[in-house]
């Protein structure tokens, strides 16, 4: 599995702009609310405890993770927000997966069918691509002398992990989702801290694009990720490591 959280690319995704990290805040944030809407407590949330240690690992900030908390209770009000997840294909048959949280279904399918299509894409119908994808949990782990390989190794082992790998200045770890709030808590009770943390679609294989095509693809991710209701967006494109 080495490589497929593709460790480059999340070290340029914490680099990006002052806008495209709040943008990036603002859905963690909404994500945050959901979680905690009838149970504000991570100590008996889990699916809470669980945003939170993504929010972290994106170094959100404390402040916006409490002020996002207490939304649950205001700010959402009576909305009633549902995870919805979209499959399509982008050019030269990209395969997309579009994860959501709405209070609006039909503008939410209307906005990711717009986006697509002008960028030479469509929406397919459900399990159209999910098939390609393995869905696993991830935690991006840096490597350092007290974190030697032998003591990943047996935490790991302790914390249930389905595979590890070590890839320059970090490790890669790997968990079924069921078994990964359980190995997040056994991490965190270890003093380790996370560059990544959350449960993601992984392309069982990547398929490259020639230079205008990956262009126009690039395009139909930049248009579905500004739309406010989309929360991920996974593919099986091969991007260039400065994407």
């Amino acid at each position: 599995m080495s490589g497929h959280s593709k460790w480059h690319n999340i070290q340029a995704k914490k680099g990006k702009t002052d806008a495209a990290r709040a943008a990036v805040f603002t859905k963690i944030g909404r994500e945050l609310a959901v979680a905690a809407k009838g149970n504000p407590n991570p100590d008996t949330n889990s699916k809470l405890a669980d945003v939170i240690a993504k929010a972290k690992a994106a170094n959100m900030p404390n402040e916006n993770i409490k002020r996002s908390i207490a939304k649950a209770a205001g700010e959402l009000g009576d909305k009633d927000y549902k995870e919805l997840t979209y499959e399509g294909y982008g050019v030269g048959g990209a395969a997309v997966i579009i994860k959501t949280l709405t209070d609006n279904v039909n503008r939410t399918a209307g906005d990711i069918r717009s986006a697509m299509s002008k960028c030479g894409g469509q929406m397919g119908a459900t399990g159209c691509v999910s098939y390609m994808f393995d869905n696993k949990g991830i935690f991006v782990i840096e490597r350092t002398v007290a974190l030697d390989e032998d003591i990943m190794m047996e935490y790991c082992l302790e914390a249930e992990a389905d595979d590890y790998t070590v890839e320059d200045d970090v490790y890669e770890v790997y968990t079924t989702p069921e078994k990964w709030s359980a190995a997040r808590k056994y991490f965190e009770d270890k003093g380790v801290t996370f560059l990544e943390a959350e449960i993601k679609m992984i392309p069982q294989n990547y398929i490259s694009l020639d230079a205008e095509k990956l262009a126009t693809f690039l395009k139909m991710l930049d248009k579905l990720e500004e739309l406010d209701d989309v929360q991920d967006v996974y593919h099986n494109v091969e991007l260039p490591d400065e994407e």
